[in-house]
């Protein structure tokens, strides 16, 4: 009597994941299995903290979602100085960084003057529409279109 094909792939299944040796065993609630958490990404795990890095960490406000009320002028040449105003942009030890849609992973020259205002140098990229993101400890905040002009 020959066994189906369907018969034959479920046990073999059953046995290669129910296997003790197996890293993908099936494993009950509550069961440490080896190869998941850190170990499964080749990553140490923390051990302790440090009291003084604590001290020192900023605590960031991550209820206050920032917002771009208006980017002045609303259009530049590349290299040009534009001003992003706006609210919620928080302080700047939470403050992580300006992106423009249209430059990539280019690095964003900016200045962070206060929880509302923004200098940045506009990147060197090809002419045309562009958005910009605020990324703030409360989240990231887009503006309207951003035209950049030819130099």
């Amino acid at each position: 009597m020959a066994i189906p094909f369907r018969f034959f792939f479920l046990l073999l299944s059953w046995l290669v994941l129910t296997h003790p040796g197996s890293r993908v065993a099936l494993a009950e609630e509550g069961v440490i299995v080896e190869g998941a958490g850190y170990t499964l990404h080749d990553a140490e795990s923390i051990k302790g903290h440090d009291e003084q890095q604590l001290e020192k960490d900023p605590v960031c406000d991550s209820s206050r979602k920032p917002k771009i009320l208006r980017v002045e002028p609303d259009e530049a040449k590349p290299g040009q100085m534009i001003h992003i105003r706006g609210e919620n942009f928080g302080t700047r030890a939470c403050f992580r960084g300006v992106a423009f849609s249209a430059a990539g992973t280019i690095k964003i020259d900016y200045k962070f003057l206060d929880d509302t205002t923004l200098e940045v140098i506009v990147p060197e990229i090809q002419p045309g529409m562009s958005f910009i993101d605020v990324v703030a400890g409360g989240g990231n905040a887009r503006s309207k279109a951003f035209l950049v002009q030819p130099k």
